[in-house]
């Protein structure tokens, strides 16, 4: 029973750092297009954390500001209603194959003023218990991985229609608990990072009805790399950029809809060719061995298929959502990854309730291939209005 166990967690643990953040381990990879993802450490902070975006397609940049704004785009809480607000998202993660890995999701902001607002994170993965063992397969002891980040975030309206935002991201990750690998100890992983971001609104007129255009655009994650031994060479964070637009068309006083679509584009080196005969001879690519700052650039043009891998490497999220009466929301989306980087691909749905002092939402995963690790996954989130809950508790006095 140890060993079934331990096997199906090995096997989890290695699906969640790898293949479903779309850094599947490096292959060797021709011009013909051959599966060629990018690595990155840390995967689970490109996991949309909460509902709304989750259901639709992991889209989110430039949608409506929400509590949950500051992973896809801190800029958007320069233009949020409220003054002051939190929520709370949890999900049950790969329950496909293990039954004790999740992700939850805490977020919150406070309006300094009628330009400024102050944001604040916590995004937490925990992997479940995982049995360790000697050479000899003896169980040594059980161990849970964890991983998290804590943010702390300032956005600030520079007009009527744009804002701009910027978080700071601290980065821990446990995954051995400081256990020895060939003779070497292990260590947590630690990381610093950054997401600078900016938003835009404007009300439009669409065939003859009001509503408004978003535009978003979020670095994230730019930041040092991480290694979880003394002796191993640092990897990269996933450093991302995410773009994206949003138009909201309002049908009548009661009735409104919204079309999202996010393009996303890691800032990591892409694996390089090596040659056949000189391991350490790169026949196609860039040398993938290089600073943050230059990897960032070099990300846009290293891929060795040339242009059309960098295309390959861009993700699209596309969603829709519709309110009834700013009470009650449907929406769904849909998630497409290159086969050569990932082969992610699913559609999304979900819902979302909105009473006075709060919201609530929850948002479904379907995969499009089948036994697929990620199906069934679910999401739930609720937010909390500082405002409304005052109102409330006022009213009853």
């Amino acid at each position: 029973m140890i060993k079934i166990s331990m096997e199906k967690k090995i096997v989890a643990l290695v699906l969640l750092l790898i293949v479903f953040s779309g850094k599947t381990l490096l292959f060797s990879q021709q011009s013909t297009g051959a599966l060629n993802a990018i690595q990155t450490v840390v995967p689970f902070l490109t996991i949309a954390p909460d509902s709304r975006a989750g259901a639709m397609g992991d889209a989110g940049v430039a949608t409506s500001p929400d509590v949950y704004s500051q992973h896809w785009n801190p800029a958007k809480f320069a233009f949020i209603d409220g003054n002051g607000g939190i929520g709370i998202s949890y999900s049950p993660w790969l329950r496909n194959l293990v039954p004790d890995i999740n992700i939850a999701y805490l977020a919150g902001y406070k309006r300094i003023d009628t330009r400024q607002v102050l944001s604040a994170s916590l995004l937490y993965s925990s992997l479940g218990a995982v049995p360790f063992t000697d050479i000899f397969g003896q169980l040594e002891r059980t161990f849970n991985p964890n991983e998290f980040s804590l943010d702390a975030g300032y956005s600030r309206l520079f007009s009527e229609n744009f804002s701009g935002g910027i978080a700071f991201r601290f980065i821990y990750s446990n995954l051995t608990g400081g256990s020895y690998s060939g003779g070497v100890a292990t260590k947590p992983g630690i990381s610093f990072a950054a997401d600078i971001s900016g938003y835009y609104q404007k009300k439009i007129s669409l065939f003859s009805k009001d509503g408004q255009l978003g535009l978003g655009l979020n670095f994230s994650n730019i930041g040092t790399k991480m290694s979880y031994s003394t002796s191993q060479t640092a990897d990269f964070i996933p450093m991302n950029m995410r773009l994206g637009t949003a138009a909201t068309i309002n049908l009548d006083n009661f009735n409104k809809i919204t079309v999202t679509l996010d393009l996303n584009k890691l800032l990591v080196p892409t694996p390089p060719v090596y040659s056949s005969i000189r391991p350490d001879s790169i026949i196609a690519g860039k040398d993938p061995n290089v600073s943050v700052p230059v990897a960032i650039f070099q990300s846009f043009f290293d891929a060795p298929g040339g242009f059309k891998e960098e295309l390959h490497e861009i993700t699209y999220s596309t969603g829709v959502e519709y309110w009834y009466n700013n009470q009650f929301a449907i929406r769904g989306g849909y998630f497409h990854e290159n086969a050569t980087k990932g082969n992610r691909k699913y559609f999304t749905a979900g819902a979302g309730f909105r009473l006075k002092a709060f919201t609530l939402d929850f948002s479904y995963l379907m995969p499009l291939s089948q036994n697929n690790p990620l199906a069934h996954t679910l999401r739930f989130s609720i937010a909390f209005d500082f405002n409304a809950l005052r109102n409330a508790s006022r009213s009853k006095a």
